[in-house]
């Protein structure tokens, strides 16, 4: 069954009520609505990367890839009070209501998908 996954990805990515993707949108300062676009299978991957890079979160927008559609995230499920990048435990906390069911205290929909990010 592991040989199958890795061709056909995590089942949760098959699940119609997740998305299949997150992408973050940075926003260029010197450019006019140009922006760099990074892509991860998870949000707590994509939150990560963001805060290694130091990225500043006002400059960034976060969308939900779904297979016929695009939502866009509020950058607050992903910020602390003080408005910085949230740990991996505390997006665990953060995100519970928002995928109801997916995300537990003993597990989490999302533990099969890889965490890299892609991007430029």
């Amino acid at each position: 069954m592991d040989l199958v996954r890795k061709f056909i990805g995590p089942k949760s990515k098959y699940q119609k009520d997740l998305p299949y993707t997150y992408e973050a949108r940075v926003n260029l300062m010197d450019s006019d609505g140009e922006f760099n676009s990074y892509i991860s299978d998870t949000i707590c991957g994509l939150v990560k990367y963001l805060k290694d890079k130091d990225i500043d979160p006002s400059a960034v927008e976060i969308f939900e890839l779904y297979k016929d559609k695009e939502v866009n995230l509020e950058v607050a499920y992903c910020l602390s009070p003080l408005g910085k990048w949230l740990n991996r435990s505390q997006l665990c906390k953060s995100f519970r209501e928002y995928y109801p069911g997916h995300i537990g205290r003993s597990g989490c929909t999302f533990k099969d998908r890889d965490k890299k990010v892609t991007g430029p």
